[in-house]
């Protein structure tokens, strides 16, 4: 839980305050409105008693959520001032989450971009929100300003955006004028043409903002790990919950939304994906569930790609047996080979080992699975899926990057598991937090007992 707003002393002045100059004036109700809305945000009230009773018997501290944003900050400001930009304007809504910690209809504005955020290098943070929406950021304490969204996407442009995004584009560069001690450059994550070119008619060119945010998110305080281990333990609540409601007869569908719900019911966000599938629907991998009815003996495979409290994505894969009985002989096969691999593959996971050498000595499915394995071996983790993604040693081209694990990287490391042309398929994912000693797995969700042969 966040501190009261009230308790915090003010930063810089918003865009367009609110003085309370008369009794009953629109101005003083303005003001009071807004603060009972930032007194009731859903950050400010944190995640409630479920969630909070289920961290304290983990033993998982509170992050300090003031110390974490300004280390983001820190981290951003960084990477602006190493690769030579004045600022850096996003619209990605993971990485306004990543630098303002404020939230706002995260999905919707994923594809409909009328919410952004300017950081400058030396500067303040300026976010740029929806209608009537100033009270979704005064719990975070590090946006200095508030000022309306110029939207020119098509649903509110029409055939007049090239009007639309000049009055954006001017706002934009009186910001870089203003901050950008003299540059001209800044980065940006996503961008549609219309918005380089105004850009460049003013004098600003843009450089890649995905890869310089990717880098900022790369390296975790341990304020995040506090906070992403805080998501696992929800999410790992919710599969619980998932496994007890599984039972023959229940559709996919039916046991992919006890995921969801445990996930809203802790405080989470949202699921990225649809992965869960069972029998014949587990091989090939990536199929999205469905109305099937699972069955007695079924395996049912899923990966959780769960966005969890705080913002955490907790990308999890377990393999489970439905109903009271046996697995065969196959299944159990399937299962040791993928528990196998991950379990080897974690313990290659050393601060200073480069991605090729950790690929080029990972284990990998057998022959006959080979051709169906999943399509990476490890990848980045935070507020989503992040920055690296290692392929199988044989999938290493020239374009595919290289780099070193760092202590306060978060990896997870994938396994899937099918015969080519098999009935049934295995899925095992875990995340895995790189020390300066080694490693240590973050997600704790037992495996199923009767497919490990236990």
């Amino acid at each position: 839980m966040d501190r009261n707003p009230a308790d915090r002393p003010p930063r810089h002045r918003k865009i367009m305050p609110f003085e309370p100059d008369q009794a009953g004036s629109i101005d003083a109700l303005r003001l009071k409105s807004r603060q009972k809305a930032a007194e009731l945000n859903q950050h400010v009230l944190g995640y409630g008693a479920l969630a909070e009773a289920e961290w304290q018997a983990a033993g998982i501290a509170a992050p300090d959520l003031p110390a974490m944003r300004q280390y983001r900050l820190d981290r951003i400001r960084a990477e602006l001032k190493r690769r030579g930009y004045a600022g850096a304007l996003l619209y990605d809504p993971i990485n306004i989450r990543y630098a303002t910690d404020s939230t706002n209809m995260q999905l919707w504005v994923a594809h409909n971009p009328t919410r952004h955020c300017f950081v400058a290098t030396e500067g303040p943070v300026v976010l740029f929100d929806y209608f009537s929406c100033e009270h979704l950021s005064d719990h975070s304490g590090v946006v200095d300003e508030v000022r309306p969204a110029v939207s020119w996407i098509y649903l509110y442009s029409g055939e007049l955006t090239e009007q639309k995004v000049r009055r954006w584009a001017a706002g934009i560069a009186d910001l870089v004028k203003e901050h950008g001690g003299g540059i001209s450059r800044i980065a940006v994550d996503h961008i549609n043409p219309e918005g380089v070119e105004e850009l460049a008619r003013l004098g600003i060119s843009i450089g890649n903002g995905e890869a310089l945010m990717e880098n900022a998110r790369l390296i975790k305080s341990p304020d995040e790990i506090l906070a992403m281990r805080r998501s696992i333990i929800a999410c790992q609540a919710a599969m619980g919950e998932m496994e007890a409601a599984l039972r023959p007869g229940i559709s996919e569908n039916e046991l992919w939304a006890e995921l969801h719900r445990g996930n809203i019911a802790r405080g989470g966000e949202w699921v990225e994906t649809r992965l869960l599938t069972s029998g014949p629907r587990t091989n090939p991998w990536f199929q999205e569930c469905s109305s099937r009815a699972i069955a007695a003996g079924d395996l049912v495979a899923f990966d959780t790609d769960l966005i969890g409290p705080y913002g955490f994505c907790a990308d999890l894969s377990r393999t489970w047996l439905c109903g009271d009985t046996e697995p065969s002989n196959e299944q159990r096969e399937l299962f040791r080979i993928a528990a196998d691999q991950i379990a080897h593959n974690i313990g290659l996971m050393q601060p200073g080992t480069s991605f090729r050498d950790l690929v080029e000595r990972s284990a990998v499915p057998p022959g006959d699975c080979f051709p169906t394995r999943y399509g990476v071996l490890y990848h980045g983790v935070g507020l989503a899926d992040e920055y690296p993604t290692l392929p199988h040693a044989i999938d290493w081209t020239e374009d595919t990057p290289d780099g070193v694990l760092v202590s306060g990287m978060v990896l997870c490391v994938e396994s899937y598991i099918g015969r080519l042309g098999g009935r049934e398929g295995v899925k095992i994912e875990e995340q895995v937090l790189i020390t300066e000693t080694g490693n240590e797995q973050l997600s704790t969700y037992p495996l199923d007992e009767r497919l490990l042969g236990g």
